[in-house]
């Protein structure tokens, strides 16, 4: 039976290790691809078109967005980013599960659209790890953390209109925990129809005569 990939959504809290997550994931299991979004900003030294982005012009993007080619796009200080349905398409076809990593608004848009994605939400074991966390990166001043943490209060809100929690602890655990939760949706009944309707199909041929049966 050839599997169809999945159209995977991973979102979360600032700090709940949800990039770690999707690298952990691409990088232990060879049937993950990672979506490669279309940009309109300038490469930077190092990115390769078709690995880190698909870079466009305004004007491209624009026809895409007016195409109906994107599943879903954004606009970040004069440029714009989005996600080429093409590319996903392509990548599922093949069998490949398809993960996006993006915020809640854009997974929620997402889930619209087409109904058959999975939406996974990353959090933290608890409130005070998640601070914690964000801590320890000593990237960002106290008056930012505490714009996170606002943030998430806003952002758990949301988290019933996901398919699925990922408690991140540790994250080799998390990561295996996140891989058999997808594996076991490939197996759904509704991702399965033209499968069923084979089986049921060949199935009725056992309702038919002897005479006929022996006939086929």
């Amino acid at each position: 039976m050839k599997r169809k990939g999945i159209l995977l959504v991973i979102s979360g809290f600032a700090g709940t290790g949800k990039g770690s997550l999707v690298s952990a994931l691409t990088e232990n299991y060879p049937n993950y691809a990672l979506s490669v979004s279309a940009t309109t900003r300038a490469p930077r030294p190092g990115e390769k078109e078709g690995v880190h982005y698909f870079f466009k012009s305004k004007e491209e993007f624009q026809k895409m967005i007016a195409a109906g080619e994107l599943i879903e796009y954004a606009q970040y200080v004069e440029n714009y980013y989005g996600t080429p349905k093409a590319y996903v398409e392509q990548q599922m076809e093949a069998g490949k599960d398809v993960i996006l990593e993006i915020e809640i608004q854009g997974a929620l848009k997402i889930k619209e659209k087409f109904p058959e994605a999975l939406l996974l939400f990353v959090v933290p074991p608890d409130a005070d790890t998640l601070e914690e966390r964000l801590r320890k990166r000593n990237t960002e001043s106290p008056e930012v953390i505490r714009k996170r943490l606002l943030r998430a209060v806003e952002e758990s809100e949301y988290i019933s209109r996901y398919d699925y929690l990922i408690v991140n602890d540790d994250l080799m655990a998390c990561m295996e925990e996140t891989h058999a939760i997808i594996q076991s949706e490939h197996f759904c009944t509704f991702r399965n129809g033209e499968f069923i309707e084979t089986l049921q199909r060949d199935l009725k041929k056992f309702q038919l005569p002897a005479q006929q049966q022996a006939a086929k």
